[in-house]
C-alpha cells in the first residue's frame, strides 16, 4: 500500500510528509521512502498555534476556525500526492497534551480526505489515553518495525520541539522502552524567537553565548524530569515562563543556558533509564539534529555512539511522518499499532479513526 504521512511535530514549524511503500505484517515489515515535503506554517497561522499551545486564544471561535485552517493546510501541502496515494495518515497539531486526562490535535481531516480522495487515518492518541496510556510516545511499534536489529541495542532519538527516545533491545518488542525526556528544541525556540529568530540556526546562538551552570541546576529539580518511565510531557510545562529565574538571562546567554539545560536532561535521562539495560548506539532524527551545539553536548555527554540520522543516510525530518504512515497502515489492517507498555495502557490499541472521503 502507498501510505502518506503528515507529521507536525510541538515545534509547530509546518508539517513533514513521507509517501512511502508499506508491504507485509508485523513483525516483517518492509519499506521504501519514495518522497519526502516539508510545508512551512504561513506565519499567521504559525502564530495562531503557538497561541492555542499556550492557552492564548480568545475562545472556541479561534480554536473552531484554527482546526478547519489547519485542515486546508494539510489538503493545500498533500495536493501534490493526489493520484498516487491510496492512504493517508494524519498525526494533526497537539496543541495541549495533559495526560493522563487530555490530548488534543487539531486539523480537520475531512479536508485532506476530500483533496486526496483516500480514507484518512488520524486522532491516534485518544484510544490509548482512553485504555489508560500517555497518549505519548505512539511512535515506538514503528520504531521497532522500522529500525530494530537483531543483537544491536539501539535507542532512536527525536529532537523535535519535545525530546523523546525508544530503546531497541535488538527486536525484542517485550523490552522495548519509550518516553519523553523533557524539551527537546521548544525552550530554546523560544529564546530563540526572543531575539527575533524562529530556532537557533546549527546552534550558532547557543554557540556565542555563556552558559549560567547555576541556573541550569535549578532547573534540573523540576519533578518531570525525576519521575520513572512511562511518561510523556509538552509544552505546556516546557516553556521559559515557567522556568524558575530564567527572566535573570537575556539573548545569547538565555539560548546558551536553555541549550545546556535541554542536553543535561536528556543525559540524564539515558544515565537514569536507558544505560542500565544495556546500550550500543544513538540515532537522532527531527530538526534539533541539525543544531550542533546540542548534538554536540549529546556526544559528551553519553557514553556510546551518537549518530544523526543524515549520516547514516536517512533523512531526520522522516522519521516521525514514516512512524504516522505505519500507524495509519497499521489501522487500516485493523492491527494492534501501540505497544502499551511504553504508554502505560491496561491493553494494546488500535489506535485511529477513519474518515472517508464523501464519495
Amino acid at each position: 500500500m502507498i501510505v502518506l504521512g503528515l507529521m507536525s511535530g510541538t515545534s509547530a514549524d509546518g508539517a513533514d510528509l513521507v509517501l512511502a511503500r508499506l508491504e507485509g505484517r508485523p513483525p516483517e515489515l518492509v519499506y521504501e521512502v519514495l518522497e519526502r515535503r516539508h510545508a512551512d506554517y504561513p506565519e499567521g497561522l504559525f502564530a495562531r498555534v503557538r497561541q492555542a499551545q499556550q492557552n492564548r486564544v480568545l475562545g472556541p471561535r479561534d480554536l473552531a476556525h484554527l482546526h478547519h485552517d489547519l485542515g486546508r493546510f494539510y489538503a493545500e501541502a498533500a495536493a501534490p500526492f493526489r493520484g498516487r496515494v491510496e492512504l493517508a495518515a494524519l498525526a494533526g497539531q497537539t496543541v495541549w497534551h495533559e495526560p493522563p486526562g487530555v490530548t488534543w490535535q487539531l486539523g480537520e481531516p475531512s479536508w485532506l480526505a476530500e483533496a486526496l480522495g483516500v480514507p484518512v487515518v488520524h486522532d491516534f492518541r485518544p484510544a490509548d489515553l482512553a485504555a489508560g496510556g500517555e497518549g505519548a510516545p505512539l511512535v515506538p511499534y514503528p520504531d521497532l518495525l522500522l529500525y530494530g536489529e537483531e543483537g544491536v541495542r539501539r535507542s532512536i532519538h527525536n529532537l523535535g520541539g519535545i525530546s523523546n527516545l525508544t530503546y531497541l533491545p535488538g527486536r525484542d518488542a517485550a523490552g522495548v522502552l519509550a518516553f519523553d525526556t523533557g524539551p527537546g528544541n521548544c525552550l530554546i525556540d523560544e529564546a530563540a524567537a526572543r531575539m527575533g529568530e524562529r530556532y537557533d540556526e546549527g546552534g550558532r546562538i547557543a554557540a556565542e553565548g555563556r552558559v549560567d551552570e547555576a541556573l541550569v541546576e535549578v532547573w534540573l529539580n523540576h519533578a518531570y524530569l525525576r519521575r520513572p518511565p512511562p511518561k510523556s510531557t509538552g509544552r505546556e510545562v516546557w516553556r521559559l515562563e515557567r522556568l524558575a529565574f530564567a527572566e535573570r538571562l537575556a539573548d545569547a546567554d538565555l539560548v546558551a543556558t536553555v541549550t545546556a539545560f535541554t542536553v543535561r536532561t536528556i543525559v540524564n535521562s539515558y544515565r537514569d533509564f536507558v544505560l542500565p539495560r544495556g546500550l550500543d548506539e544513538v540515532w537522532v532524527a527531527g530538526g534539533g539534529a541539525k543544531n550542533r551545539t546540542l548534538m554536540a553536548g549529546l556526544r559528551a555527554g553519553l557514553p556510546v555512539p551518537v549518530r544523526s540520522f543524515e549520516e547514516l543516510g536517512l533523512d531526520p525530518l522522516a522519521r516521525e511522518a514514516l512512524a504516522f504512515a505505519v500507524l495509519g497502515y497499521l489501522r487500516f489492517l485493523n492491527l494492534p499499532n501501540v505497544l502499551p507498555h511504553t504508554t502505560g495502557a491496561r491493553r494494546a490499541a488500535v489506535a485511529g479513526r477513519v474518515t472517508r472521503p464523501s464519495v
